[in-house]
């Protein structure tokens, strides 16, 4: 393998290696909030098809609605192989504001559709916007997480679906009823509440750094005794820097010989550099 594509680093254990803090939990917050927008979008599209059939809505038939939902997972599946891969390519961080976004504005647009072609085609994005964020959201927690509670995170992450299922199921009883909105209204409320609750993620979204291996494919290795991040603030307990620089430092090391051996690699180069972290 070329010695340009291949860097050092301790990172990765040495967060193992980091006690649990307010850091970690934070993480897993602002990670978990996309299930809850994916639970919220499922639940909130079979409870407003019995609205969208109606005269005075879009006048959807039940056929045009399953196209629709058609449409919504294979915008899914599709922004997960695209967004997935861009994810080396730019950073996992850029990743998470830019398939935010994505939902956040496709979400809005759902919500001002005229007809079944704008509907179905706001749904597909929407879902593009979704499916990125399910291949971000796993790296983060395979690179972000210690491995002693990774699973258990991991499974608490994606458990927060069910509340997104719970929100959306509890808004519709609301919004969809005449007595509070006009039907021709509240569908379209219904949508808005989930562009509105995307504004609030992205503050929420702030609190996740860029991975070691993020650092490394976008190559921000190359700067020497450079970092990409830091942190005034230490985590109770941990020695060194605090988590979230450990997190998100790359520095840079010249290496001590060419033939220096390598033990992991990336995907961009670092001319024969050795990826130590912050030290």
């Amino acid at each position: 393998m070329d010695a340009r594509r291949l860097v050092e680093t301790d990172i990765p254990a040495r967060l193992d290696r980091l006690p649990w803090s307010a850091w970690h939990w934070r993480v897993v917050v602002a990670l978990g909030v996309t299930w809850v927008l994916d639970g919220l979008e499922v639940t909130l599209v079979g409870a407003v098809a019995g609205a969208l059939v109606r005269p005075d809505t879009l006048a959807l038939t039940e056929q045009e609605i399953g196209a629709a939902a058609t449409a919504y997972l294979a915008g899914a599946i599709l922004g997960a192989l695209v967004f997935g891969r861009l994810t080396d390519l730019v950073g996992r961080k850029r990743l998470f504001l830019v398939t935010l976004s994505v939902y956040l504005v496709a979400t809005l647009l759902t919500a001002l559709s005229t007809g079944f072609v704008s509907f179905a085609l706001f749904r597909a994005i929407t879902g593009a916007g979704i499916g990125g964020e399910y291949a971000a959201i796993n790296s983060a927690i395979d690179e972000l997480l210690p491995a002693r509670v990774r699973g258990r995170a991991d499974l608490a992450i994606n458990g927060t679906y069910w509340a997104g299922t719970a929100l959306g199921a509890l808004s519709t009883l609301v919004l969809l009823d005449p007595k509070v909105l006009p039907p021709w209204l509240g569908w379209r409320v219904c949508f808005g509440l989930g562009a509105l609750l995307g504004i609030s993620i992205l503050l929420v979204r702030r609190h996740v750094p860029e991975s070691p291996a993020g650092s490394c494919s976008t190559g921000a290795t190359r700067r020497p005794g450079g970092c990409s991040g830091t942190s005034r603030r230490r985590s109770p307990g941990a020695m060194g820097p605090s988590p979230r620089q450990r997190a998100r430092c790359a520095c840079w090391r010249a290496p001590a010989s060419t033939t220096a051996p390598s033990r992991a690699s990336s995907s961009a180069g670092t001319g024969g550099a050795r990826f130590s972290g912050c030290r």
